[in-house]
């Protein structure tokens, strides 16, 4: 049977009060994308025909939405139904629609495949996205006809909403629905406020799809993670729990070992290849890309890209557009910034490296500095292949220094060095000879005149 690709519509105009928050709910982070950002791409992944993002008259989403989403205005804050009548000129009558939350983000693209399939082959107006959870309190519980379809959805918000056999069922509604187009667009004119909120309801759609004859299906999904909705912090951090468990568990069937999961933070858009290790308290942030075969030790990416076969850390910090060439190595508390570090390139320990272009197999000592601001202008350092330099040394840029050269301990480099050639850039040891003893008279006279004796008198 072929299935003709959905229209999602994802409802993200909620203002989200109880996030305390300037900020829109659906435009807070999860793992590095704002949340809407997740079922949009869900939907996309799960090969939805078109998109659309219902948003409030501020259009907060637009600036995030990817190219090809659409953007539907709500005019005014008259609840889930309202939200989709906004939609209703984008509606395909002959396509299914699916509706999901903005602020329900773990929902994933064979969820949305499932529930599209499900509703196909059932011939039904609309179907639900269902769970069977252990502990139902607080979800509206799913009560079936017969042959299995549903015959209402009950709510258990307050204290006399349900039976007490109504509360036994575990079967619960999600609030992820797909619809045939044309179903929609008939029951949604016909949707009223007759309630304490005085709003449009979605769900009120099942109940005059079933008065006029149709069938109203439900589908159980497995995932219990396709229930949780964000509200305030405290559930984005719980789902954003999830979310990190979600990932590393992808990277991990990918091939890449990560020694302790609950420990590291990687963020969704990071790519990391085949054994790889990624040691604890490690955060991956951004595009950042690493290769095949690398270690990364409790160390901190963001935006950079690690070639195969590179190693990272301990406490390192890599900054955005930091690239290591394979086989590099960046050791203890190094920060590189916006630099090309060239492949076999070892930068031990205790340096920074910024704005610099590094080749092959060089060797930066300890303490190594590309000082790459003058106040006014950022400048860049360029260090040829091969190059050795001496502990404690400071690039003042812009400056070159060419293939096979070398630089003395404590040198301050403010000129090019040629290649081969070896820079040194101190001023000339000095010794003075007895100046520990002078200190100590300067510093204790008296001690020195013989003035500290005992009074004979």
């Amino acid at each position: 049977m072929t299935v003709t690709a959905p229209t999602v519509l994802i409802l993200a105009a909620g203002q989200g009060t109880r996030m305390r928050s300037q900020t829109p709910k659906v435009l807070h982070d999860l793992c590095g994308i704002p949340m809407v950002l997740w079922p949009v791409r869900a939907a996309l992944a799960a090969g939805a025909e078109r998109v659309i993002v219902v948003d409030s008259p501020a259009r907060a989403c637009e600036a995030v939405l990817p190219e090809g989403v659409e953007l539907a205005v709500q005019p005014q804050s008259d609840g889930t139904g309202g939200a989709v009548r906004a939609a209703a000129d984008r509606i395909d009558p002959d396509a299914p629609v699916v509706v999901l939350s903005g602020d329900v983000p773990l929902v994933s693209a064979e969820a949305i495949r499932e529930l599209v399939d499900a509703h196909a082959s059932s011939g039904v107006a609309a179907t639900m996205a269902t769970a069977v959870l252990d502990d139902p309190t607080g979800y509206g519980r799913v009560v079936r006809d017969a042959d299995g379809s549903v015959a209402r959805v009950v709510e258990t918000k307050k204290p006399g909403d349900a039976t007490e056999a109504e509360l036994e069922i575990r079967e619960v509604n999600s609030g992820i629905y797909v619809f045939t187009g044309s179903a929609l667009l008939g029951a949604l004119p016909r949707l009223t406020s007759d309630n304490a909120q005085g709003e449009l309801y979605l769900p009120q759609t099942l109940d005059l799809l079933r008065a006029e004859g149709a069938l109203v299906g439900a589908h159980v999904v497995d995932d219990e993670r396709l229930m949780l909705g964000v509200n305030d912090r405290v559930a984005l951090a719980q789902v954003r729990a999830l979310a990190h468990r979600g990932i590393a568990e992808r990277h991990m069937l990918a091939g890449v070992t990560i020694v302790d999961p609950s420990s590291v933070n990687i963020e969704v858009d990071v790519e990391i290849g085949h054994d790889t290790g990624i040691e604890p308290f490690t955060t991956l942030k951004g595009v950042t890309k690493i290769g095949g075969h690398c270690t990364v030790r409790h160390s901190y990416l963001v935006d950079c890209t690690v070639e195969d076969g590179v190693s990272v850390g301990p406490f390192a910090y890599l900054r955005p557009h930091a690239h290591l060439r394979e086989g590099a190595k960046v050791g203890t508390f190094v920060e590189v910034k916006n630099s090309d570090v060239g492949a076999g390139t070892k930068i031990p320990h205790l340096s920074y490296i910024g704005d610099a272009d590094i080749g092959e197999r060089s060797n930066l000592g300890a303490g190594t500095i590309t000082a790459n601001y003058d106040g006014r202008s950022k400048h860049r350092t360029t260090i040829g292949k091969r190059v050795r330099g001496g502990v404690d040394t400071s690039f003042v840029a812009p400056v070159t220094v060419g293939d096979d050269a070398y630089t003395a301990a404590g040198s301050v480099v403010t000129e090019d060095v040629p290649p081969g050639a070896l820079a040194v850039a101190r001023a000339r040891q000095a010794n003075v000879e007895g100046y520990g003893e002078r200190r100590e008279r300067e510093a204790n006279p008296a001690e020195a005149d013989g003035s500290d004796h005992l009074d004979e008198s």
